[in-house]
């Protein structure tokens, strides 16, 4: 599977949360984050669809990955320790350490497998 397939879902989730969050609640820091974020892996993942479809990897896009899930598995996973809610620190911490572990996958096996074009 390749990262861009995760990531601009992830990312568009996260976006949707984060404008969730500030209509029902009014809290800026559930838009700066989940929208910033969000907007932030939405361009990775269409930086590593261009790639992809150039023939190319964009490690730049994965280490961008890569840090992007990191920081919000940390951050939402000191906020659910701190508040013990499950929604939203738990599930976003939950989310963003399977795609950090996923990331990292793919950047231990050298990016998006390119195959060879049939002729």
């Amino acid at each position: 599977m390749h990262d861009f397939c995760f990531t601009i879902p992830y990312g568009l989730i996260l976006v949707g949360g984060g404008l969730f969050g500030y209509l029902r609640k009014g809290s800026t820091a559930s838009l700066a984050g989940g929208v910033g974020t969000g907007l932030v892996l939405i361009l990775a993942g269409y930086l590593s669809l261009g790639a992809f479809k150039k023939k190319k990897n964009s490690y730049l896009a994965l280490i961008l990955e890569t840090v992007c899930s990191g920081a919000l598995t940390w951050v939402m996973g000191q906020r659910y320790l701190q508040t013990s809610k499950i929604m939203p620190a738990g599930v976003v911490a939950g989310i963003s350490a399977l795609m950090t572990l996923f990331y990292l996958y793919k950047l231990a096996t050298g990016g998006n497998h390119i195959s060879p074009k049939a002729e």
